[in-house]
Order: structure tokens, then C-alpha cells, then sequence
């Protein structure tokens, strides 16, 4: 009698109980499983690496939706996932199958042999088995964590790219710029080109002396090239020439720096006008100043607020709650804003709600609904969360789950922004889904 072939699930939870009670932070085991495996990464198809703070996600969505504009078949590598793990690893614009999934895992798992490794290590070494035997013209590769030290840090890129780096995962990175700024240039490699984004005075000049150091190539944004707004179009300017470009299609004004980055990336590329500009007005990223137009949740709370906008963002930092305060402000005045935010403990909450509190204006307006993450042990319990927004003179509420919070919101024509973390917008994403 024959057993099933256990499901990704279930190996996944087999995998978390490989991970070391303590973490060297070093590229040890991460080498160590990938010789076991043949070197799968060094079979992958030519990769475009993607480090930095905020922005990689969106850089590599523009990226792709332009590469697959000019007809290449792209293979993605990113994290977290929302909703399900299989978002994490896409082959030629698809989502992993299940059994494609389960096979690769099991097989990491056979060679790693029970030996202590971290579940972001060994899922990324699946992920290099996955793209390196399915055929691309292109892989974008996400770093997870930092850079120098990350999982994915074990290629020979084509070409590296830094999106705006700030302070973040201080635990890991510490609260140094410089010193992040020098994890996430470590990813530069000898003699690959590399695309900055536009930084800090403190960032550009590690990024600038890492890459002469191994005499890589750099375009630095602002300087080697600009990107702006001009007439309701996009503006892009480097030593090739103008682009005159339709305005991108995911919202927010740091959405301009995204897509300018990943249009530097499609000129170091050699791709043609025609295919970035297709590009801009293609890109999806889901959980990034999202409008959920409709699905099961907005459906519930258009049944009380006819007039209500429901958006969602994963931002969860001081730079990302800076920049929805800014995009919240830019909202019609007389329209009611609520927020409703749940944080990881790790992160950083009074820097995040500082971003709301600082702006008297938009603090006027808003209304602050904190709530739990489901399922989740790390998460800041509510009411922690509602003193802390309290503290900074913000109109604050503690609800017991995501319901209550909707429920307590009474304006009909509301603007309702769920954000504070990723794992809060998988929940809300799945619980918007058309279908149970």
C-alpha cells in the first residue's frame, strides 16, 4: 500500500524545527545545503538582485511587468507571502504548484540531512532548485533580511539593485545607517553593475565606496539618473536620454522612485521604450496602497457604509508610515479617515505612529483602530498598542479583532486603510477573497 507524498504544508512544518536554537548570522549552512544540492544557484537563469529597506517589492513588480512587456519569461524569488507560501516563488509569472513545491522541499530536506538550518535557508535553496530547472530569460531575486549575510546572497548576479534604504529589523541590522547601509551594499558583487535608488547623503556614500572598491559599475538615483512628475506624466532622465512615460499605476508618490529604479534596471537591460512604458501601467503588487474595490470584506462593510473606500498597505516601518501619512493627508479634507493598524512587537510603534502624530492636521482627521494579527504570537496586543497611539494625542480605539474594528467605523463615505504589517494584510486578503 502505497503513502502519499506528504504536502508542502506539512513540510514546511517539518523544516521550522530544523531552524538553530541560535542564529549565527553567517552564509555557512546556507553553502553547505546548496553543494549537497549540486549547486542549483549557479544554474539559475541571469538574476537581477534586489536589496534594501522599503520599495524591493514594488522596484521588482515594475521590473517584471516591464521585462514581461518586451516578451521575456521571468522567474521571481520574494518574501513574506500573504496569503499562501507558493506566492514566494514564481516561475515564468506563475505561482509554484503544489506538487512542483512539495518535491523541491522534500528534497532539500533529504540533503540537508536534520542538520540545523534557518527555514527562510532552506526554503531559498528549494526556491534555486525550482529556478534552476524550469527555463527564463530572467530571475529577480528578493533579498529577505539585510544583505551581506542574507540566503540569497550566494549568486553571481547580472546586476544589483539598493531601493531606499532606512532604518529597519534594528534587532539584526542595528540602529546604525551606515552600518545597515553596509548589509545592504553587500550585496554588490565585482565588476556588476549596480542600480541605487536615490539615498541619504550617509547610504549613497557606503553604497558609493563598496562598489569602487570591487570596481562595480553604479547609477546612483538623483545623480546618474532622475525620475519625476511632469504634467500628469513620468519623467525619466539618464546619459542615454528623455523618456516622456505614462504616470505608474500603483499609488503613492514613493511609487515614483520605485519605477524610476526599475527603469534604470530596464536601461542597463537594453529594453525598449515601448516595453516600460507597457510596464508602469501593468504592475501589480498586492498589500501597497491596494484598493479593494471588492471581494467578501468590502462587500460586508459597503452593506453599512455605502460611500466607504477600503485600502491596504504592508508598510510597517517608520519610512513606509511616513509615507501613508503623507499619501492620507493628500486625501479629499473633508472626508472621515480611520486607520486600522495591528504591529508586529518587534517593530518599531511609537516610530510608526509618530508618522501620523507629527502632522496636526491629518491627526485631526483620524481615527485610529487598533487591532490583533490573527494566529500570529508576535504581534503587540491592542490595547498596547491604542496606549501607545493614545501617548501621541492620536484619537485611539483597542478592538478585539478586525470585525469590531469595521463595525465600530459609522461614516458612510469613510476612507479606511488597514496597514502596520504584512501578516495583518494576508488576513485581511484572505478574508476579502470572492470565494471562501
Amino acid at each position: 500500500m502505497s503513502h502519499a507524498s506528504p504536502s508542502s504544508e506539512a513540510l514546511l512544518a517539518r523544516l521550522l524545527d530544523l531552524h538553530p536554537k541560535l542564529i549565527d548570522l553567517s552564509l555557512g549552512r546556507m553553502t553547505r545545503l546548496l553543494a549537497a544540492l549540486g549547486d542549483p544557484q549557479d544554474k539559475a537563469p541571469p538574476i537581477v538582485h534586489i536589496a534594501g529597506t522599503n520599495g524591493k517589492g514594488s522596484t521588482l513588480a515594475f521590473t517584471r511587468a516591464i521585462l514581461h512587456a518586451a516578451g521575456h519569461q521571468i522567474h521571481c524569488y520574494t518574501s513574506p507571502h500573504l496569503v499562501e507560501f507558493h506566492e514566494r516563488i514564481t516561475l515564468a509569472g506563475q505561482p509554484i504548484s503544489e506538487p512542483q513545491l512539495a518535491d523541491y522541499l522534500r528534497r532539500c530536506e533529504v540533503a540537508n540531512q536534520g542538520q540545523d538550518i534557518t527555514f527562510f535557508e532552506i526554503t531559498t535553496a528549494a526556491a534555486f532548485l525550482a529556478f534552476a530547472e524550469h527555463p527564463a530569460d530572467f530571475l529577480l531575486l528578493e533579498v529577505g533580511l539585510g544583505g551581506r549575510l542574507d540566503a540569497t546572497n550566494v549568486i553571481d548576479p547580472l546586476l544589483s539593485v539598493i531601493t531606499p534604504v532606512s532604518y529597519d529589523h534594528e534587532d539584526f541590522l542595528g540602529a546604525d545607517l551606515a552600518g545597515i547601509a553596509a548589509e545592504k551594499a553587500g550585496i554588490i558583487k565585482a565588476k556588476r553593475p549596480v542600480i541605487s535608488a536615490p539615498q541619504d547623503s550617509v547610504v549613497a556614500d557606503v553604497i558609493e565606496k563598496t562598489a569602487n572598491l570591487v570596481n562595480a559599475p553604479l547609477a546612483r538615483g538623483g545623480q546618474d539618473w532622475q525620475v519625476g512628475r511632469e504634467h500628469g506624466r513620468l519623467v525619466f532622465q539618464d546619459q542615454t536620454g528623455l523618456l516622456d512615460l505614462p504616470e505608474p499605476n500603483l499609488v503613492g508618490f514613493h511609487q515614483i522612485t520605485n519605477a524610476g529604479t526599475a527603469i534604470a534596471v530596464a536601461r542597463a537591460l537594453h529594453i525598449e521604450p515601448e516595453a516600460i512604458a507597457a510596464g508602469l501601467q501593468n504592475a501589480e503588487w498586492p498589500a501597497r496602497l491596494q484598493h479593494l474595490p471588492d471581494g467578501r470584506l468590502t462587500a460586508r462593510v459597503r452593506q453599512r457604509l455605502p460611500q466607504a473606500e477600503v485600502w491596504l498597505d504592508g508598510g510597517h516601518n517608520q519610512a513606509a508610515a511616513q509615507m501613508l501619512a503623507t499619501w492620507l493627508q493628500s486625501q479629499t479634507s473633508n472626508r472621515p479617515l480611520h486607520m486600522i493598524i495591528g504591529l508586529l512587537a518587534s517593530k518599531a510603534h511609537d516610530d510608526f505612529l509618530a508618522a501620523f502624530a507629527a502632522r496636526p492636521e491629518l491627526s485631526a482627521r483620524l481615527i485610529v483602530h487598533c487591532v490583533p494579527i490573527s494566529g500570529n504570537d508576535n504581534a503587540l496586543p491592542p490595547q498596547l498598542l491604542h496606549q501607545a497611539a493614545r501617548a501621541q494625542a492620536l484619537h485611539s480605539f483597542a478592538h478585539a479583532d478586525m470585525s469590531s474594528a469595521l463595525n465600530a467605523i459609522e461614516a458612510p463615505d469613510a476612507l479606511i486603510l488597514i496597514a502596520g504589517s504584512l501578516y495583518l494584510a494576508g488576513e485581511v486578503l484572505k478574508a476579502n477573497r470572492k470565494t471562501a
